[in-house]
């Protein structure tokens, strides 16, 4: 589908639109200002700046040690690139559970330093109060249930999750807790399609999935993921629309040797 021309940004207004005449929502992340600019550039209605920064481009092993100020600092360079997308910032792990006050200033901080436009949050009732707390101050919410990453320690593993009932039920039942206290979409990551489905359906906000199946409002992807940069990562929910690690190599490995003999830089290429 075209990319609507006339939308100058998009907003939480917007996706809610989308959902209402059944049009797909297209997310990705991006940490830094070169990538936001070809993200944007490609027409993706909302780039989320995920703590998966932690994973991607800080080399960790799971998203908790990234902290409040690293996040702002790659907001910041997101917002200075995107021209339409909505941008939504993860709050990282620390600055939201069991602390309203401190959720509250943390959006705050998001919102004020970075230019950004909303913020996401992983949990269900349990983070209730925090959500209630940041929507009273004007902050847009976008929830996140399901494989909450945030969580690693707690579930042991990335495996996909509400496969049995009471879990299932569970998740159902904190999607309309999530949309009863005002969340304007939420991420359901890596649960079972038929589950996606129903959590969708029974929501009148915009769901957008990974690993959640195809009947979500959208999708969600980390864009090294998807762009192939990370090697030998390829879960089943994972579609790679480019081998960038190979050319990338490649194109490295062809520079070396141009140095190392001498044909780089040319008479052409020099003053």
């Amino acid at each position: 589908m075209s990319v609507n021309k006339e939308i100058k940004r998009v907003t939480t207004h917007t996706l809610q639109d989308m959902k209402g005449r059944g049009e797909k929502i297209s997310m990705l992340t991006a940490y830094d200002y070169s990538m936001a600019t070809i993200v944007d550039a490609g027409g993706t209605d909302v780039i989320l700046v995920g703590d998966s920064a932690s994973n991607v481009m800080a080399g960790h092993e799971t998203t908790l040690p990234i902290t409040l100020d690293q996040m702002i600092y790659h907001a910041s360079s997101v917002v200075r690139a995107a021209k339409r997308a909505l941008i939504v910032v993860d709050l990282p792990f620390g600055t939201y559970q069991g602390n309203s006050k401190e959720a509250l200033n943390s959006a705050i901080r998001i919102m004020k330093e970075s230019g950004a436009h909303a913020v996401k949050l992983e949990g269900g009732v349990e983070i209730a109060e925090s959500i209630t707390r940041i929507l009273t101050a004007g902050i847009p919410v976008m929830g996140h249930l399901g494989l909450t990453p945030q969580s690693i320690y707690k579930f042991g593993t990335y495996t996909v999750r509400a496969k049995e009932e009471a879990e299932a039920a569970k998740l159902k039942q904190d999607a309309l807790k999530l949309q009863e206290l005002g969340c304007f979409g939420i991420v359901i990551e890596k649960i079972p399609a038929q589950l996606g489905k129903e959590v969708s359906e029974s929501l009148s906000i915009p769901t957008i999935g990974i690993g959640a199946g195809q009947h979500c409002d959208g999708q969600v992807l980390v864009i090294h993921d998807m762009l192939g940069l990370n090697k030998g990562f390829k879960p089943r929910f994972l579609r790679q629309y480019a081998n960038l690690y190979e050319d990338m190599n490649k194109a490295i490995q062809n520079y070396v040797s141009d140095v190392k003999g001498g044909s780089f830089p040319n008479e052409k290429e020099q003053y």
